[in-house]
């Protein structure tokens, strides 16, 4: 499975956020956030719409406005930002070929139960969306290394 870049990128803009929050900062313009790892502003903004749409982040109009967490960064998972930027559907969706071909004539009671294929995708997709949902942004903010945050809130405060 591949995942949209923008999943990186709000994940990332995410930590920032809250660390522009711990150091009262906050809201950070979606300008300063783009610079922040030389990313294009037009892009970055329609993952922070996403984010917004999902309730992860608001906007703050106004001259000293902004975008800023919409919540606790504890309270935001990693499951969150990619169902915010990928959507809710499944990863895998079976479309029950084994109904077609050779098995075509057979009856739908011999198909009552998902097939293997169904089941181990459906099971290994559970577990990767109880492990993302596990990891807050907080997490992520909390395991960078020492130094990482000051850096960032340097950064975007300075002009």
């Amino acid at each position: 499975m591949r995942m949209n870049e923008g999943v990186e990128w709000a994940a990332h803009v995410c930590v920032l956020l809250h660390w522009a929050e711990e150091g009262g900062d906050a809201p950070v313009p979606a300008t300063r956030l783009a610079a922040a790892y030389d990313l294009p502003t037009a892009y970055l903004v329609k993952q922070l719409q996403a984010l917004g749409r999902a309730g992860l982040t608001e906007s703050v109009p106004g001259r000293r406005g902004g975008v800023r967490l919409a919540r606790p960064a504890a309270r935001i998972t990693l499951m969150d930002v990619v169902a915010a930027i990928e959507g809710p559907d499944d990863a895998f969706a079976c479309t029950e070929i084994r109904r077609q071909g050779m098995n075509a004539e057979r009856p739908a009671r011999d198909f009552a139960q998902p097939c293997g294929v169904a089941h181990a995708m459906r099971e290994a997709e559970l577990a990767w969306r109880r492990a993302l949902a596990a990891t807050s942004i907080a997490d992520l903010a909390g395991s960078t290394p020492a130094g990482r945050a000051a850096d960032a809130r340097r950064f975007l405060a300075a002009p």
